[in-house]
């Protein structure tokens, strides 16, 4: 049981109290800073992907994507060259003002319609002949929503880039932290509090990677085959020209197949994302449970002025590691909704709304990102309270130690048979596993002269912990120099 002692210990913690009683938050103890690691950052909430997917933003998608056919169509002899060059010229967002493409829209009823009447006003009458000349709006809005999937993509690696140095100067400051480890909820072995972050780190950079192998197959996604995909629109160059405007915006040569009906790659995005968001799931709801009264090995550092409960004063209750459990349930309900959309109709379909469904899934995935950036950075160790669960047991979670040292002399099996033997009394008289051996003749015998002392130290049984952390901060700090970068920062 808790002690009210150790109860306002703990509130006092959470809150940092100073003298002058007003809750703020304490900064982070110091480590010792990495000359080859930048400091970390924290994610603040800056609405990039909300911007990528706004209507201006898509509307500036759809006016790259029409410069870029009509000059692969001029590269072709389809359009002459002047008219390419003035619809490269007038296809800019200037010339698209909100207010007219939404007066238009409301004669028209059609956006790309409303797009185009409105583009035409900034082109000469021969040219404006020539703009989205054998296109169709379906090829038009899809190839935007994969270039807009591919700057998301940018925007989720940047982030996670930044968590991924959170996490390192963490687990750098907690490599050699003792804590018990937990399989099936009950106390197993020791293990380091960075151990334990480097897992997250290691699953973080996996999901770097697994973006970065899904950019590669949204830049092979920008299309241009027509209704059916038969390039009926654009003739016998179809084929070539789509190539042509891929290559005028930088990108690799499309998929050969019509994938309007195929949503894989919608799909994969939306799918890599719900396992962003479980990964996430995991950490907030494994320091949720870190931080529950009984447990206290961290706590979630309150912002200044913040209330942990209406009418307990003494609560500090979770809040972004909750977060992060909800997100975890939202998030890959969203994702379903474009996995489902794998299943459509014939050549192509709306039903699911897709290009939505794929906004709804970014959106929620780079809140929850900011929420777990601030929750690393709000994370507190109470390194007392892990030194205290590690004793619980009474020493019993070294039992495996003790098999390594008497396995010797009584065999691996017998040395086994005999700790279980011990434990089970133990469970009855509540004997520690030191009273236990010392109450045992034969087995004291085994040990030389103060071997118990070292033997019973948890901290001194931590297998390879550090040099793992050490190992797995090397191999995602290499990583990083092959992290794809949007060729707008390079």
């Amino acid at each position: 049981m808790r002690t009210a002692a150790a109860i306002a210990t703990g509130l006092a913690l959470a809150f940092a109290l100073p003298a002058d009683g007003h809750a703020q938050e304490s900064a982070p103890a110091e480590s010792q800073a990495d000359p080859f690691v930048p400091q970390a950052d924290t994610l603040s909430p800056n609405g990039e992907i909300a911007e990528i997917f706004s209507v201006s933003s898509l509307n500036a998608q759809v006016l790259r994507l029409e410069a870029a056919l009509a000059r692969a169509q001029a590269a072709h002899g389809v359009i002459p060259q002047s008219a390419a060059d003035a619809i490269t010229a007038a296809a800019i967002p200037e010339n698209l003002p909100l207010a007219d493409l939404d007066a238009e829209y409301a004669v028209v009823r059609h956006r790309m319609v409303a797009l185009l009447n409105v583009l035409r006003r900034s082109l000469d009458d021969d040219s404006a002949n020539y703009l989205h000349y054998g296109a169709t709006t379906v090829d038009l809005y899809d190839s935007a929503a994969m270039l807009q999937m591919r700057d998301s993509v940018f925007a989720l690696i940047d982030d996670l880039r930044v968590i991924e140095l959170q996490l390192i100067e963490q687990a750098r400051q907690y490599r050699d932290t003792p804590m018990i480890g937990r399989t099936l909820g009950q106390h197993a072995l020791p293990i380091t509090f960075g151990k334990k972050l480097s897992g997250y780190i290691g699953e973080n950079r996996r999901h770097i990677e697994r973006l970065t192998d899904l950019l590669g197959r949204i830049e092979r996604s920008i299309i241009m085959k027509g209704a059916v995909g038969s390039y009926l629109g654009l003739g016998d160059e179809g084929q070539d020209i789509e190539r042509q405007m891929a290559a005028e915006l930088g990108l690799p040569e499309p998929y050969a197949d019509d994938w309007h009906a195929s949503r894989d790659v919608f799909a994969e995005y939306a799918l890599v994302q719900s396992m962003i968001a479980h990964t996430w799931a995991r950490f907030g709801q494994e320091v949720f449970l870190l931080q529950m009264t009984d447990i206290g090995s961290v706590y979630e550092q309150l912002p200044g002025g913040s209330v942990g409960s209406s009418t307990m004063p003494h609560k500090v209750n979770p809040s972004l590691s909750e977060a992060l459990i909800q997100h975890g349930r939202v998030i890959p309900r969203l994702a379903e909704i474009v996995q489902d959309d794998m299943v459509n109709f014939f050549e192509r379909d709306n039903t699911s709304r897709p290009n939505q469904a794929i906004e709804d899934v970014a959106l929620a995935t780079e809140d929850m990102l900011g929420d777990a950036s601030r929750l690393i950075s709000r994370v507190r160790v109470n390194e007392d309270r892990m030194a205290e669960n590690l004793g619980r047991s009474e020493g019993w979670i070294l039992t495996q130690r003790i098999v390594f040292a008497i396995q010797d002399d009584l065999g691996r099996e017998g040395a086994e048979h005999r700790l279980r033997d011990l434990a089970a009394e133990a469970s009855v008289t509540g004997a520690s596993l030191r009273e236990a051996i010392e109450a045992d003749t034969e087995m004291l015998a085994l040990f030389e002269p103060g071997q118990l002392d070292e033997l019973l130290d948890p901290a001194t049984y931590l297998g390879l912990d550090g040099e793992l952390v050490d190992a797995v901060i090397s191999s995602a700090l290499a990583a990083r120099a092959s992290d794809p970068v949007h060729p707008s920062n390079e």
